[in-house]
């Protein structure tokens, strides 16, 4: 990779280290490791049992091709996705279209996400919301058990072996789920050594943005029936969908195609008119 091609994740990265530590002044990591500790009891004893439910992966798990559909205002490779945004009429739209989870972005720069959005979100529907955002400390995923996400999005590519390892540690004594996400076969290699159940392959390099929607399927071979396996970015249509359904994928996360038109229903039961 050449600095051009890197520069792209490293200042999204760097930014996100710098948003940490003014956020963790405001709120120290004790407050808010202590509010997701609470909200992860109360979930416990909701459930009469001592270990979690992890709806995101077990909606991730179900029979089919699970589709994750995307809340995001904008992106850096796109710019403005949607300047009307409403992040809860987006996802409740979802939801009665039959999504099986929402992803929602809370990088605050170039995605022009919030925390808000996703606490908001979580309340308004009932299926599982993953935080989509770029984890580089513990904090963030204290954050977004606090806010109520179920899942947390890992980057391979910024996060060293003994962090994806940690981090999916406390995602799992925290009830959320880890979708660990990678490029290359060597970054997907990392996850499933660090112990990730449900593996993500990015259509699109993050340190380019270029976007080879060929690569899910050429990675796939790569994980066993065992773990959860999702294709990210780059789908674009039925055809789309029924490839990589008949890859043998569980489940696709679908931005940009869902964020730019108005009638997400239909969009919706485009993409769903690949697989009948």
């Amino acid at each position: 990779m050449t600095n051009g091609e890197e520069s792209i994740l490293k200042r999204i990265a760097a930014r996100t280290c710098e948003r940490v530590a003014a956020e963790k002044v405001v709120h120290p990591l004790a407050t808010v490791a202590a509010a997701a500790e609470e909200r992860a009891a109360k979930e416990r004893a909701a459930h009469l049992a001592p270990s979690f439910s992890f709806p995101f992966e077990r909606a991730l798990r179900a029979p089919g091709l699970s589709l994750i559909c995307e809340c995001k205002r904008a992106s850096p490779s796109r710019g403005l996705i949607a300047a009307d945004f409403d992040p809860v009429g987006i996802a409740r739209e979802y939801e009665d279209a039959g999504a099986d989870a929402i992803s929602c972005l809370t990088e605050p720069f170039w995605f022009q996400g919030a925390d808000k959005h996703l606490e908001r979100v979580a309340q308004a529907v009932s299926i599982p919301v993953l935080r989509k955002d770029f984890v580089v400390d513990e904090y963030m995923i204290y954050q977004a058990k606090a806010i109520g996400a179920d899942a947390v999005l890992l980057i391979c590519a910024i996060l060293g072996d003994a962090q994806l390892k940690a981090y999916i540690g406390l995602c799992e004594r925290l009830g959320l789920t880890a979708l660990v996400e990678a490029y290359e076969p060597e970054e997907l290699s990392r996850a499933l050594e660090a112990g990730a159940r449900v593996v993500g392959v990015n259509n699109r390099d993050l340190h380019s943005f270029e976007v080879d929607f060929g690569r899910s399927i050429e990675l796939k071979s790569m994980v066993g029936p065992d773990r959860v396996f999702v294709s990210e970015s780059g789908i674009r249509d039925a055809r789309d969908l029924r490839r990589l359904a008949e890859a043998g994928v569980d489940a696709v996360l679908v931005g940009e195609a869902l964020m730019r038109r108005t009638d997400r229903r239909a969009a919706l039961d485009e993409l769903r008119g690949g697989l009948s």
